[in-house]
């Protein structure tokens, strides 16, 4: 049986994989500081296994990150914990410096160190998978697709504090020879997803009758991914992935932002109807800055090398993503109300823009 140690397996992704890892049967030792995106809850169907482990711990302590590897004694790690939204990186960026960059140093020096030490055998065996995004690199035209050797161009503190990281994860495999691979993902969506993203900020305040807010005109393209088959594919890449490699994870699934939101306007329109459509809630507002026009992944390397593949379509995933929603407001309805509201975030009140939330990393 595999021992998997997880960071930020309270978040959204990070909950997605212990889910997945717990109930295939593998060992799971979930570290999270448990910021305001950490939610014990999303854990709830686990949080009882015997093959299931959750400590409080922050990444950039090293000497309690060291000593859960110490105890545990892990085969893999999957190091997901980050600070993930644009908007807030947009007004404060120290939280993005210090948990994506030096967290990942205390991740890696831990790592390293508990390698080394392994024998021959264990040693052979080990990976510590990074998990990264594809907005390092940067922004597409209209056509084309990021590829695994496409150069990185990052455009927010957020992304630019991501791709700090996946250098130094490149680094410490180069120069210490840390068997580690990194993988770089579109736009996640699904259960359990904290309400500032756009997709749950969109159904949650199309359901109470607020308005839906959309950057500019609504033209920035992503690639969007349903969460369940992004933990299938770090489950894939943490167990059979090449040391050294890197590998996109994608749905191939584009899709305009007014798209997205006008898609969740329909949805709801057949499972929760209103005296009018959802869509007359649609609010334009002013784009952030930095806001890349388009993400698109080409994930074939993956596809080919390990036999992934997404298994929902963007219809397929909007519809339970918003059926999910609906019927649990028991997951959503504490964090609506003691933690984020919907108001906006990522201002900038010396450059005199309001920047709403809608058009956030997901």
């Amino acid at each position: 049986m595999r021992n998997v140690l997880v960071t930020g397996g309270a978040g959204f992704i990070g909950s997605a994989v212990c889910r997945r890892l717990v109930g295939a049967g593998v060992n799971v030792l979930n570290l999270d500081a448990l910021t305001y995106a950490g939610n014990l809850a999303s854990l709830s169907t686990i949080d009882t296994a015997p093959n299931y482990r959750f400590a409080k711990v922050d990444v950039c302590d090293r000497r309690a990150v060291s000593e859960a590897f110490e105890t545990f004694r892990p085969d893999h790690v999957i190091h997901l914990a980050a600070e993930s939204h644009v908007d807030r990186s947009i007004s404060g960026s120290d939280a993005f410096i210090r948990t994506n960059i030096l967290g990942a140093v205390s991740m890696l020096e831990a790592a390293r160190a508990y390698w080394l030490a392994l024998p021959p055998a264990k040693r052979e065996g080990f990976r510590f998978l990074h998990v990264s995004t594809d907005e390092v690199y940067g922004s597409l035209g209209s056509d084309g697709l990021f590829v695994e050797t496409t150069p990185y161009d990052p455009s927010s503190p957020y992304s630019a504090s991501k791709a700090a990281s996946d250098h130094l994860v490149s680094a410490w495999a180069r120069t210490y020879g840390l068997p580690a691979v990194i993988s770089n993902c579109s736009n996640n969506y699904g259960p359990y997803h904290f309400p500032e993203k756009l997709i749950p900020l969109v159904i949650l305040n199309a359901i109470h009758g607020r308005p839906l807010p959309v950057y500019g005109a609504g033209e920035n393209v992503r690639d969007w991914l349903y969460v369940e088959d992004h933990a299938s594919a770090l489950d894939l890449i943490a167990s059979r992935g090449r040391v050294g490699e890197r590998y996109n994870v994608g749905g191939r699934n584009e899709r305009r932002n007014i798209d997205v939101v006008r898609a969740i306007c329909a949805v709801l329109d057949r499972l929760r109807p209103t005296a009018r459509p959802y869509e007359q809630l649609i609010a334009f507002v002013a784009d952030r800055p930095g806001h890349d026009l388009r993400y698109a992944i080409d994930a074939s390397k993956l596809e080919r090398e390990l036999g992934w593949r997404a298994s929902e379509t963007f219809d397929s995933g909007i519809e339970k993503t918003v059926r999910w929603y609906l019927d649990n407001e028991w997951w959503w309805r504490p964090l609506r109300d003691k933690v984020y509201a919907g108001e906006r975030l990522g201002m900038l009140p010396e450059a005199g823009l309001n920047i709403a939330p809608a058009g956030g990393r997901a």
